[in-house]
């Protein structure tokens, strides 16, 4: 799926709307959103620590139009004033959804009771989702991530981790001595830690099993890198914009002896891939 862009809803129109940060758009944020109806929408307030779907990128795992607020912009803000924006802005606004912890205004000092107090209409609550005993919170999503634990953070987020990125120049070592591989430049994505992963690539909208490694490569030229291989595909074109899910951990990064070691473990990384999809 390409990335989706905002949809065009007047704001007169929505009736309801849910609030948050919405990084990841997991199993918690989508428990938010059912509870909007039909004249919904969705305003994620933006701040630097937007990773898991950064920007515009939550539109493809919601049905409702998303309106980006800027937090630097807005945080100076009072609670009352807060709300006069949100009522200036959606002016047949009823109704306000939000997660247990959420808070609001100026140094955040206003939570559920003032949210409550200052907007008359009604205000809907969410408790705390937990998923076999776990928190679901973008930050914890974060850390299983980070740790190269996939199969967990996915159950959590309720998909495959996604990223964007763009197709670069690689070593060039790849098909001729290993597999052909697509390299990509990442931004503003989160990555997992170093290693070898089972994935699917996104090109042009098909979705193709793949391997991916992402990190130093520390056989070679020591230089950090995402590159993802086909499998059983050779894929020669070039990509303005290439998309990878996460599906599980195959190995972590490790430094070989030789080529000859390293293509070697690539060749068992295959196999392994393989049969994980079977």
């Amino acid at each position: 799926m390409k990335k989706s862009s905002s949809i065009l809803v007047n704001k007169k129109d929505i009736t309801a709307i849910a609030l948050g940060g919405f990084d990841g758009m997991h199993i918690a944020h989508q428990e938010l959103f059912n509870h909007l109806g039909d004249k919904g929408a969705v305003v994620s307030i933006e701040s630097e620590y937007a990773n898991l779907t950064p920007k515009t990128y939550r539109q493809e795992y919601c049905k409702y139009p998303i309106y980006y607020y800027i937090l630097e912009n807005i945080k100076h803000l009072s609670g009352e004033e807060f709300i006069s924006l949100l009522k200036e802005e959606f002016p047949n606004l009823e109704k306000i959804v939000v997660g247990f912890d959420f808070c609001f205004g100026k140094n955040r000092k206003n939570c559920i009771s003032e949210l409550k107090n200052l907007f008359h209409g009604e205000v809907t609550v969410v408790d705390e989702i937990k998923l076999d005993g776990i928190p679901v919170h973008s930050r914890i999503i974060r850390d299983y991530i980070k740790d190269g634990d996939i199969k967990q953070a996915n159950r959590l987020l309720g998909k495959e981790y996604k990223i964007f990125g763009n197709q670069i120049k690689g070593q060039g070592l790849g098909s001729k001595s290993f597999v052909p591989t697509i390299n990509l430049n990442i931004e503003d994505f989160i990555l997992p830690t170093e290693g070898v992963y089972l994935t699917k690539t996104i090109i042009n909208e098909e979705e193709l099993p793949s391997v991916t490694f992402l990190g130093h490569r520390v056989t070679t030229d020591g230089s950090f890198a995402v590159e993802t291989h086909i499998i059983d595909k050779n894929i020669k074109n070039r990509f303005s914009l290439v998309q990878i899910k996460f599906i599980d951990k195959i190995r972590d990064n490790k430094k070989f002896n030789s080529f000859e070691e390293l293509k070697k473990q690539i060749e068992l990384d295959l196999k392994m891939a393989k049969d994980l999809l079977k």
